[in-house]
């Protein structure tokens, strides 16, 4: 049986935070500073084995824009599994936790995400956004053609048209 945990960024002590931000560097190639700040602030879905993170996600608060409302949303960051461990339930059991605190707290959840990721999220129910993807940024509404077809949404109580436009919040770096 796989043990995940949940804990508020808050909680974790600076030796965990190393921890959870060198898996994260060793597992995408790109993870920046940026990226970094984008899953601090919520809460975290992990495993550890014995002083070692092998598995993480997180979800921070966010704000999308569909249908003429700002949607309480919870977005999913920094999904990782560490490289000896994949292919043994360790991302679906962090995906399944953070699923959890999604229903329980938000009227939908949000993430970007390409092959061969998707693919987990859409046998947990995640959904693709099928219409045209913006930013509300410093200069108004902004297009991110980019990000078409890579946006996931989990429905729990918002009214959503998957094939309308959907705008996400600004922030620095990859703003989906």
């Amino acid at each position: 049986m796989i043990e995940v945990g949940t804990t508020h960024t808050s909680a974790f002590d600076a030796g965990e935070v190393q921890a959870i931000r060198q898996l994260l560097d060793d597992a995408f190639v790109d993870f920046d500073d940026d990226a970094w700040e984008h899953c601090l602030g919520g809460i975290h879905a992990t495993i550890w084995e014995a002083a070692e993170v092998v598995a993480h996600a997180s979800v921070v608060q966010r704000r999308l824009l569909h249908a003429g409302r700002a949607l309480r949303t919870g977005y999913v960051e920094a999904v990782a599994v560490r490289a000896d461990r994949r292919r043994r339930g360790y991302g679906r059991a962090v995906m399944e936790r953070i699923g959890d605190v999604i229903r329980g707290a938000y009227e939908l959840g949000g993430l970007a995400a390409g092959e061969p990721a998707a693919t987990l999220y859409r046998s947990l129910g995640w959904r693709a956004w099928e219409g045209e993807t913006w930013a509300l940024g410093p200069d108004g509404l902004t297009r991110t053609p980019e990000d078409d077809g890579g946006i996931y949404v989990l429905p729990v109580s918002a009214t959503l048209d998957l094939a309308g436009d959907i705008a996400c919040d600004w922030r620095a770096g990859e703003v989906w």
